[in-house]
């Protein structure tokens, strides 16, 4: 009987150092292949938060050309590099037709994102990369979302899960991210892994 124990305590330990491995794969690649949108407004008056969704509306339209041509980050990243200057026009232009003097930054970087809840998915806490919009002082609060797999728009969860799938992610990140029944330990693996990155990286 002792055998036996220590035999179904062994494939214990086996299958879950195979699960959390799998776990941290998972973790590696929301890192790896996700590029995020962050626009931070100048403050947090009712007319700054305005113009950050004015800003936001013009640069996601310029960014569809982007997205749609992109096959996996690396490709978006490059398009978005070389479309910084025009980016920073765009949500420029935005700012002088509002008749507001505060300038507008973009750039590219690696950014700390807490738990983000959208519409039809959850992205775990966690270093992304990101292209970040800093209105003016940067001081307010901001709005995120995905560049790339282009997930900006609200889509069914299906939709969703259909993005994530094209973009490579495995069964159960993409089950994690939607919520799907059977995978919420998973997220909250994901998360904890995310919120531990996070604290290091304030280190």
């Amino acid at each position: 009987m002792r055998k036996f124990w220590k035999t179904v305590s062994i494939f214990a330990v086996v299958a879950a150092v195979l699960y959390m491995s799998s776990v941290i794969r998972d973790k590696r690649q929301l890192s790896e292949d996700i590029l995020r949108l962050h626009v931070v407004a100048n403050s947090d008056s009712a007319e700054d938060q305005a113009v950050k969704l004015k800003v936001r509306d013009a640069v996601l339209k310029t960014l569809e050309d982007v997205t749609a041509a992109a096959h996996n980050k690396d490709e978006a990243e490059t398009l978005l590099k070389s479309k910084l200057e025009e980016l920073e026009s765009t949500a420029n232009a935005v700012l002088d037709a509002e008749g507001v003097k505060d300038r507008a930054s973009v750039t590219l970087t690696a950014e700390e994102f807490p738990t983000r809840i959208y519409d039809t998915f959850t992205l775990p806490a966690g270093i992304y990369d990101s292209l970040r919009i800093t209105i003016g002082s940067g001081e307010g609060h901001n709005w995120w979302c995905v560049v790339f797999p282009s997930l900006c728009v609200p889509a069914a969860t299906e939709g969703v899960a259909d993005t994530a799938a094209s973009a490579g992610f495995s069964d159960g990140l993409s089950g994690a991210i939607t919520g799907q029944s059977g995978y919420e330990v998973r997220f909250f693996l994901l998360d904890c892994l995310g919120k531990l990155e996070n604290l290091f990286h304030r280190g």
